[in-house]
């Protein structure tokens, strides 16, 4: 048995141990609730997912053939690329509780469209304003599921 790829492999434990965690965490939850699936249900089930594809990843990484180990290396572009994601919804997070979902949402949106796909701003701006509103929409009024509120109340 050969191990294909070290990272792939570090990187299966770690989503494995996580998506454990998870379910641990999920199982303080109630399941269900009167009116259908409680606060645990949706995490417990995405904790599974996790633990069951990390598992998937382990054993393809074990058991896959060498010739699906010759990958090209990646570049220090879409490493790049990658961690601008990373610190671009993490900045998104840490500004939630003082600019509300909407604001946070947009600007993490024209972050990704403006800086890391090199879009026009009037797109990305346009774009994130639409897909505010429709999470808006969708979750606070169809649905009634109040999303977090900034200081100006969206």
């Amino acid at each position: 048995m050969r191990i294909r790829d070290k990272k792939d492999l570090v990187s299966a434990f770690a989503i494995g141990a996580f998506g454990l965690f998870v379910i641990y965490e999920a199982s303080g939850l109630p399941y269900l609730s009167e009116f259908g699936p409680g606060p645990g249900f949706l995490p417990l089930w995405l904790g599974i997912g996790l633990f069951v594809f990390a598992l998937l990843l382990v054993l393809v990484n074990l058991l896959g053939s060498a010739s699906m180990a010759e990958k090209e290396p990646q570049s220090w572009t879409v490493i790049g690329r990658a961690l601008g994601v990373w610190f671009g919804l993490i900045v998104a997070i840490a500004l939630l509780p003082w600019l509300g979902f909407g604001l946070s949402f947009a600007l993490l949106t024209t972050f990704l469209i403006l800086v890391l796909e090199g879009r026009p701003p009037l797109t990305a701006v346009s774009a994130a304003v639409a897909l505010s509103l429709g999470f808006h929409l969708v979750f606070a009024l169809a649905l009634g599921v109040p999303l977090p509120s900034g200081p100006w109340g969206f």
